[in-house]
């Protein structure tokens, strides 16, 4: 039962109405409060309601960016788990969870008109949404960690109902997926299924023996096994010599899964429900941990898609329906401008590699890979591996530089810290997406960075404040030979250029004299040292001219390197009332707390205030919305200057 060949007019679903709307559309689709709701449709209804789901997605996802192609990929997959298992009884755990947009539909949230928006759906499973959430994810190769551990609960309670944990070939090249698999093969009769969802992607081709091997099976479908008539059996080999006829499993290619003990299903027909049925009904009957390997087409059904070789529109913003081409032309963002300089330093420095955990896209580096293919490395999602390698890369000669974004940072910290900077080996980390991000919600947001690498002795890290600052700490970075070093950057586009009116020890000065450190004895500089960290400088400016129009004198400053603090950062602070740090990061470890404790080792006891982002996880909302609810504005910064000083003149009378 394959999917309906016939064509859409995605020009005309555009013109009917906005996103939420579309019961008219999409009958059978808004006949589903639940999934046992799909027990009572007939394969020709669940045929129509696969195309309807597509239809949805196409019409609503291009309006609103999301993750698109992923989730026309899953489209039969997901109506064929929910036929066969009964959710949430029996959990489905996807990894990683921006696959999810049909699994939300056919549990009953089918109002995507708010996607990743402020009180809208998450773009990820969520467990405030719906019972039938449990993983919060879209860190990949985590799920198989958390289906094995609620595997073990269930044998323990006695339970008997499976796991089902759906991970994609992309999310198996990640270190944590082989560890779980090792502890569920060492056990195999847990009552686990995993559902390998093999498109060949992640955001690009998969990479590695992994693909390679899976390539294989793909291409031994014929041999392995055949779904569409009933339950699974093993094909018949007649041997040429003889013409005797044997069982065809001693001549099917080598399988990894079953050499590590775990049965085996597959490959499926991952766009044929009644092929998908059979097998995960079969997996099911048969007991313990069972790999069912499913087949599909990334941006399967949708044109613009399918045709798209770079990510099959893994990730899009508004595009039009029809064509898939953007609706509005983004302006330069800072992934382009360090895209740029990479480019230019490839041509200088032959020594300069780059590295990417299957991200060549979203990171800037696909530039850089077209001019130097042969110096471009993906290493799949591995980030513990990617970090390691940089520093065996950096050993034998090379300055490796890993484009990451800043949350994804966070899973290789240990090798960071004892691979790279123990070592001190000259390794550059660019963290793109630092900072508040936005529509991602709490896994995406960059806000740990600073936090965590602090910690980490002779790292040196950068944050430019506008394109010219990247293009010059960038290179900065890569002259340092002896210690890891960091440029972070936000995500989105890229303000004006911000000229500095001179320099403090190194320090930029944006408004103010820049005049040394201890010319004006028994005198104050101004009333308030603003320090400015990155992109902050065009909000730390705006606040100083609202507190200039109250009479309010303030220095601004932008270290440009945020650690280790600046010598005479401390010094520069005695000379004022009160010093504010201003920056896009956790107000836990980030720069305040480093700058804090700089002053008390050097006894200045000016008082001084963090404005920084609350250290909690932070909803799905623009990256505006949120840089509101934290404060972080002009206004509302100006504004809680003036009433701290206030209070601090009122405390000294």
């Amino acid at each position: 039962m394959a999917i309906s060949s016939r064509t859409t007019d995605f020009d005309s679903l555009h013109r009917g109405g906005p996103p939420g709307r579309v019961q008219n559309q999409t009958p059978l689709l808004h006949t589903l409060g639940g999934p046992r709701d799909l027990d009572a449709l007939t394969p020709d209804q669940l045929v129509s309601l696969a195309q309807e789901v597509r239809e949805f997605l196409v019409r609503t996802v291009t309006q609103t960016g999301g993750h698109l192609g992923a989730n026309l990929g899953v489209v039969e997959l997901t109506i064929a788990l929910h036929r066969v298992f009964d959710s949430p009884r029996t959990p489905i755990l996807f990894d990683t969870g921006h696959q999810s947009y049909v699994h939300k539909l056919l549990t009953g949230r089918q109002d995507f008109s708010r996607l990743r928006a402020r009180d809208g759906l998450s773009g990820y499973p969520s467990r405030e949404e719906s019972r039938h959430d449990f993983v919060e994810n879209s860190h990949a190769s985590a799920v198989l960690g958390w289906a094995d551990g609620m595997a073990r609960a269930k044998q323990l309670q006695g339970s008997g109902e499976h796991v089902v944990a759906v991970v994609g070939d992309g999310a198996l090249t990640g270190g944590m997926a082989w560890e779980a698999l090792n502890n569920i093969a060492a056990s195999p009769q847990r009552p686990l299924i995993i559902v390998v969802n093999d498109n060949g992607r992640s955001y690009a081709p998969t990479v590695g023996g992994l693909a390679n091997h899976l390539a294989e099976l793909r291409e031994n479908r014929e041999k392995v096994a055949t779904w569409r008539d009933g339950p699974y059996r093993t094909p018949l080999v007649t041997e040429p010599e003889t013409g005797d006829q044997r069982n065809g499993a001693s001549s099917l290619p080598s399988n990894l899964f079953e050499a590590l003990g775990l049965s085996y299903l597959g490959p499926v027909d991952g766009h044929d429900l009644t092929a998908l049925e059979s097998a995960l009904r079969n997996a099911r009957t048969q007991g313990g941990a069972v790999v069912v390997h499913c087949v599909t087409r990334k941006g399967c059904g949708y044109a613009p898609a399918e045709e798209c070789e770079e990510d099959r529109f893994h990730a899009i913003g508004v595009v039009h329906p029809a064509t898939g081409i953007p609706v509005k032309t983004p302006h330069k963002d800072w992934t382009s401008i360090f895209a740029e300089e990479m480019v230019a330093l490839g041509h200088e420095r032959r020594e300069i590699v780059a590295i990417t955990a299957a991200m060549l896209h979203p990171v800037g580096l696909s530039p850089f890979a077209s001019q130097f293919p042969q110096r471009v490395f993906d290493v799949g999602l591995a980030e513990q591996h990617a970090v390691v390698m940089a520093a065996g890369l950096a050993t034998a000669g090379l300055h490796p530089i890993f484009a990451v974004y800043a949350t994804f940072l966070n899973r290789a910290f240990d090798q960071v810290l004892m691979d790279v900077a123990l070592h001190r080996i000259g390794v550059t980390f660019v963290l793109d997406r630092a900072g508040i991000t936005g529509p991602d919600g709490p896994t995406h947001h960059g806000m740990w960075d600073l936090s965590i690498l602090q910690a980490v002795p002779h790292l040196r890290l950068a944050a430019p404040r506008d394109a010219e600052q990247l293009r010059k700490q960038l290179r900065e970075s890569v002259a340092v030979d002896d210690a890891p070093t960091v440029v972070r950057y936000p995500k989105g586009a890229v303000g004006p250029i911000i000229a500095a009116a001179g320099q403090i020890n190194g320090m930029d000065v944006l408004l103010g004299a820049p005049d040394s450190i201890g010319t004006r004895p028994g005198m104050l500089r101004a009333d308030v040292l603003l320090v400015s960290i990155g992109a902050m400088a065009p909000i730390s400016l705006e606040a100083a001219a609202i507190l200039a129009a109250s009479g309010i004198s303030s220095t601004v400053v932008d270290p440009r390197w945020v650690k280790p603090v600046n010598t005479q950062l401390p010094a520069l602070a005695a000379e004022h009332r009160m010093v504010v740090t201003i920056e896009d990061h956790g107000c836990v470890g980030g720069a305040g707390s480093m700058l804090a404790q700089a002053m008390r080792e050097a006894a200045v006891s000016v008082t001084l205030h963090d404005f920084a982002i609350p250290q909690r996880f932070l909803d799905h909302s623009t990256r505006e919305e949120l840089m509101d609810d934290a404060g972080l504005t002009g206004p509302a910064i100006a504004c809680r200057i003036a009433a701290l000083l206030a209070a601090q003149k009122e405390a000294d009378r």
